[in-house]
């Protein structure tokens, strides 16, 4: 009776809520200017008005449905539950044994529109464009059979016709260059003090000898280093090489970028480093791009340099029969479109060098044996020779006429090759150029060269030194076309180009995991990174605004800049990549460190102020933080210890909880306490419920610290906001409750704990499943081996296998083994086995679920959330691997489902898009592993699985159903690849995921085509929760008592759900300016996935933003588009303008904030 009587009043209420709400609508769409759309530079029409008004109606009345049917839904779950609390407290255990939480009381939507969604395969190509061949095909095309291709031994011979350059000679480019990383065999430092330096000091003093030679540079980390030590004669020596066109800076990223490992941020965010340096201290633009040892090439890269305002790209490192291929079809130049571009507004032009390596030896033709005696370092009595034993000669008179005719056969031979009759040839090497001998070596033989060639018209040929911006120039003068546009019947390509292998069955796919510690502490640095600085400049922009800019700690400004840097720096191909000496890697480790510390500084002192209820009150003093981080690393190769908040019954302590994210997030925050006795109310003195959980040290019952406890409680927090929250230590709440825990122990002699504060059952393990549940799913777990077999979602009957299983792989026995780079497995992987029987820890509560099985090299946790939305949706998978007593194994976790995927399943590229792949039985096991920085899927008519991760690792499908990744790899030998050592360094790591199964709408059954695939908004949010965690600041107890904190909310409107925030980043100064780089990512959405509650409004708006009613107390001085890299700016937007993003499509604009 009394459970009918509260439906038939919530049943009253929504029918209130429905007239009230169509009742405000009207009320909206006739005052409210926010909603009215921005002008444009058309008339508008009384009609068009009015078509405005009623398509905005019908976006409400959509809200508006979509509000009552999600009230309904939660009617229906108290209904259904049978919750009726027995003795009126909240949360309680229902009779069907789940926990019902008290009602949340905010309604939310899902309102995507239909022309929000990329529905994957359904493109349609316009007409008159030419539609790109895909890598995929082309992998299914080539037979990868390796024969002997004579001198060029992985190509084939070249012929050409004596008379085939009479009509249009032969343009040849010679681009010296010097590769230089920072950070490899030495340091950073080490590489500087000992090459670096000495490469641009002679650099400046020898082209200036001459103005027809030429050279080119890319890393700006080094570059900037030997700016700020040179005097300003050299300053401007410089300055004048670059503007007379001998010196070009290529790229001009802070590195050469990994493209496997790294994330989108980074890649960006090191771009901007390095361009804004290069406008602040030389005022230049790069225009074209240099890659030539990232081991593998992202389809990423040419869309953010194109972005960016470059033009033109070059590559190397590709598979040795790809190379094959495009040179045997003439395809080595082509433009690289994204797969998911339906026109041709993402091409960029691509350069792909042809032969093994980037040497001197690989470069003018394909006989490295001739191309070896033009490097002419390798002269007799120098350090290096040549492998093939024939030394370089000194030009001279008597040999000039042999030497040009050899050389020019080799330039030739490659220019067959290409579509245009101009050739690069690259001149250089690692660290070329560091002694003035081998300027005067290499460019005095050359220019006698070329003289010789260029006097001698029956060669048809024309030789020079040039930049790579000279010789793409070339390329586009001779086809006739503008700079960056396709030339007449050049292909146009779509897809990446990886995994690489440069000789044999090398595969370098092992990099793909290596030091995964590392690769992890990247991502948490990165997170810090994007949030220090969106907090950062909207405290300086409220500082500004009331008038205290001068006392907030703009100094903070420098802690930024070295993060950026450090971070930038991180992002080099040896370095997240796992391949550097040991020494080397805790170098970076030791930078990141330190760039951490700084940005929990800028993050803290950035929360301060913006929480301060009465800025009047606000005091910054460097040595008093008000704030402490959320978590203190005692090294750089430790793992993080959570801070603990001491409560004390004289007075609340206080945290302030900083969401990261774009969109309001409700979820479980889990704090370290000194006490049972904890309640947790909001600003506003709500109570919410907690769960009180022990803290372990290891799997022993004994490990239970009797000192410290997790409380965790729910939270909901505005977007990219701060929320503040108060603990007390105070007597026993109902909405405080504590976990069941539960041992299932091996063998015999089992006993039970029951002492307080925190009981623990045990009991004997069985074979029998056993289970865990939440509002949204059920996950069956083996009584054996503790780890997951099955998942149910609440909604659907079907129980899908998923099953965890632990692999290890070994290395091959022949001479050629596994090592940082190369995987080269000795066969499958056999099961992960140990003599004992896992302990296995099952812990239940009302907001959270989780099941913990200790094995001895790993310790796997699954926890669910038993919270609405998008943390409730998924599962938290929790891996932390020390193999540190192995040698030579890889562990890998894999995933063994019913999911019928056949051969394909799908990986992201720098957690930008998503790239299909098809496994391909006729290459080796390790060809099939492809990087996966933030995402891997398969799916099927019915089911997609995502495993979303917090750090990049190797990741495959090797047969149907399975997904497998690559968790650590311990090897005891170089691989041969010029690193001279093994993988020995290994770290007790965390790998940190989380588990989706998603199911296909009714009538959604259409699979896509293979040419793209996009997440569903649920995968973006999951993926965007995991990356960017909740961070805890506690509020420091003050002698003269805390004064009144607030919740700061930036946001006035919520950003569409498909809209992400790159960045929000102060623009470089010697101090801050007052504009900020506002960079956004409109996502790309796959809709046939059935959608869930995500318990935040979630709406689409076809890509239209409106910026200026975006900040809360902020008024927008200035609106203008910028190149990514904010080099380029386009004309200032009106500042009350919507701006408007394809899908996919990042963008950036320089604000000015008040």
């Amino acid at each position: 009776m009394k459970l009918r009587k509260q439906v038939t009043v919530c049943g009253g209420a929504i029918f209130c809520v429905a007239v009230f709400s169509l009742y405000l609508m009207l009320d909206r769409v006739q005052h409210d200017p926010a909603r009215r759309q921005s002008g444009g530079n058309f008339p508008r029409s009384q009609i068009s008005v009015l078509q405005n008004r009623i398509e905005q109606l019908e976006q409400l009345l959509e809200e508006n449905h979509q509000i009552i049917s999600h009230i309904k839904d939660s009617v229906m779950e108290l209904t259904d539950t049978g919750a009726v609390s027995p003795s009126g407290h909240l949360p309680f255990r229902s009779a069907n044994g789940s926990w019902v939480l008290p009602f949340d009381g905010r309604p939310t939507f899902l309102a995507i529109k239909p022309q929000d969604c990329q529905f994957a395969g359904l493109f349609s190509f316009k007409p008159n464009l030419s539609m790109p061949f895909m890598m995929l095909d082309v992998y299914s095309l080539l037979k990868f059979d390796n024969p002997d291709g004579g001198v060029w031994k992985q190509g084939f011979d070249i012929t050409y016709e004596p008379d085939e350059w009479d009509n249009e000679p032969l343009q040849v480019f010679v681009i010296p260059h010097s590769h230089n990383d920072p950070g490899w065999i030495k340091t950073f430092d080490k590489y500087f003090a000992d090459q670096t330096q000495h490469i641009l000091n002679n650099m400046v003093v020898k082209l200036a000898e001459d103005s027809r030679r030429k050279f080119i540079w890319s890393e700006i980390s080094f570059f900037s280093k030997w700016w700020e030590s040179a005097d300003a004669q050299k300053q401007e020596a410089t300055r004048k090489l670059i503007l007379g066109g001998q010196l070009e800076i290529v790229t001009g990223g802070w590195v050469m970028t990994d493209e496997a490992n790294v994330h989108y941020f980074a890649m960006i965010d090191q771009l901007i480093e390095g361009h804004q340096w290069l406008e602040r201290n030389i005022g230049i633009t790069p225009r074209s791009g240099w890659a030539v040892d990232p081991f593998g090439h992202s389809a990423t890269m040419p869309y953010l340099l194109k972005k960016a305002n470059l033009t033109s790209m070059l590559i190397q490192r590709v598979h040795y029969t790809i190379k094959k291929h495009f040179a045997s079809t003439r395809s080595l130049e082509f433009m690289w479109r994204q797969a998911w571009d339906t026109g041709a507004n993402t091409d960029m032009f691509c350069h792909m060098m042809p032969f093994y390596s980037y040497d001197v030896p690989h470069t003018c033709g394909p006989d490295p044996k001739i191309c070896c005696q033009f490097d002419f370092k390798r002269l007799p009595g120098g350090r290096i020779n040549c492998p093939w034993k024939v030394p370089p000669k000194s030009i001279v008179e008597a040999n000039v006429a042999e030497r040009a005719q050899l050389l020019l056969d080799q330039y030739r031979k490659k220019s067959k090759l290409y579509r245009s009759k101009v050739l690069l040839v690259p001149l250089g090497d690692d660290f070329r150029y560091d002694k003035a001998l081998e300027w005067d070596q290499q460019y005095n033989n050359y220019q006698k060269l070329f003289d010789y060639m260029n006097s001698h018209p029956e060669m048809h040929v024309q030789a020079q030194f040039g930049t790579l911006s000279d010789y793409f120039s070339a390329v586009y003068k001779a086809s006739a076309v503008p700079e960056g546009a396709r030339p007449t019947d050049f292909p146009v390509l779509s897809g990446d180009f990886f995994a690489y292998a440069d000789r044999e069955d090398h595969y370098w796919t092992g990099y793909f995991t290596s030091r995964p510690f590392y690769k992890s502490l990247d991502r948490v640095l990165e997170s810090h990174l994007r949030g220090a600085e969106i907090l950062y400049s909207l405290a300086v922009s409220n500082a500004r605004h009331s008038g205290m800019e001068g006392r907030y700690p703009v100094s903070d400004y420098a802690l930024l800049v070295d993060a950026r840097r450090s971070v930038g720096l991180f992002q080099h191909h040896d370095a997240i990549t796992g391949t550097a000496k040991e020494n080397v890697v805790i170098d970076y480790g030791t930078k990141l460190l330190r760039a951490l510390i700084g940005l929990k500084r800028v993050i803290i002192n950035a929360a301060h102020f913006l929480v301060m209820k009465n800025k009047e009150f606000y005091r910054f003093y460097q040595t008093e933080p008000f704030l402490e981080t959320d978590d203190r690393r005692a090294t750089q190769d430790s793992l993080p210890q959570r801070t603990l908040i001491e409560l004390d019954p004289a007075g609340p302590r206080y945290v302030v909880l900083f969401n990261p994210v774009e969109q309001e997030r409700l979820c479980a925050v889990t704090v370290l306490v000194n006490t049972v006795r904890v309640r947790v109310l909001t600003e506003d003195g709500q109570t919410v419920p907690v769960q009180l959980s022990a803290q372990w040290s290891s799997a022993r019952k004994e490990a239970i610290s009797s000192l410290y406890f997790t409380a965790t409680f729910m939270a909901r927090l505005p977007p990219l906001g701060l929320a503040v929250f108060h603990l007390y230590d105070s007597a026993d709440s109902p909405m405080t409750l504590r976990s069941d825990t539960l041992l299932r122990l091996p063998g015999h002699g089992v006993t039970a704990r029951a002492e307080d504060p925190l009981p623990v059952r045990s009991l004997q393990a069985d074979g029998q499943t056993f289970y865990i549940s939440s509002q949204a799913v059920t996950l069956g777990f083996s009584g054996t081996t503790g780890l997951l077999e099955s998942i149910r979602r609440r909604d659907d009957p079907q129980e899908v296998k998923v099953q965890v299983q632990f692999m290890i792989y070994g290395t091959r026995p022949s001479k050629d083994k596994s090592g940082a780079y190369l995987f080269l497995p000795d066969g499958k992987a056999k099961p992960y086995s140990q003599k004992e029987s896992p302990v296995v820890r099952v812990v239940e509560g009302p907001l959270f679920s989780e099941v913990v099985a200790h094995y001895q090299h790993f310790e796997q946790t699954i926890r669910i959330h038993n919270v609405p939305g998008v943390d409730g949706l998924s599962m938290e998978i929790t891996t932390t691997v020390d193999i540190r007593d192995q040698t030579n194994k890889e562990l890998a976790m894999r995933l063994d489902t019913d999911i019928q995927s056949g051969d394909i399943f799908y990986t992201d590229l720098n957690g930008f898009q998503i790239q299909p792949r098809r496994r391909h039985p006729k290459l080796p096991l390790q060809a099939n592993f492809y990087p996966m920085p933030s995402q891997a899927y398969i799916q099927d008519s019915l089911y997609r699985l995502t495993l979303h991760t917090a750090q990049s690792l190797g990741v495959t499908s090797l047969e149907n159903g399975q997904l497998e990744v690559i968790l650590d790899r311990r090897l005891m030998q170089d691989d041969n690849r010029g690193l001279g050592q093994g993988l020995k360094d290994n770290k007790k790591t965390v790998n940190r995921f989380r588990l989706l199964l998603e199911h296909r709408g009714l009538g959604n059954k259409m699979m896509d085509t293979g040419v793209t695939s996009f997440p569903s908004i649920l995968s973006h949010m999951t993926n965007s929760i995991l990356n960017h965690e909740v961070l805890v600041l506690p509020v420091l107890p003050k002698r003269r008592g805390v004064p009144s904190l607030q919740t700061f909310a930036p946001f006035k409107s919520s950003l569409p759900c498909d809209m992400h925030l790159v960045n929000l980043r102060s623009i470089q100064n010697q101090t801050p300016s007052q504009h900020t780089a506002f960079i956004i990512h409109r996502l790309g959405l796959d809709c046939e996935l059935e959608a869930q509650n995500m318990a935040f409004n979630c709406t689409t708006t076809q890509g239209q933003l409106n910026i200026s009613g975006l900040f809360k107390n902020l008024d927008i001085h200035l609106l203008q588009p910028m190149s990514l890299t904010l080099m380029h700016s386009g004309t200032p937007l009106a500042n009350d303008s919507s701006i408007s993003l394809e899908p996919m499509e990042i963008s950036a604009f320089k604000l000015k904030l008040r």
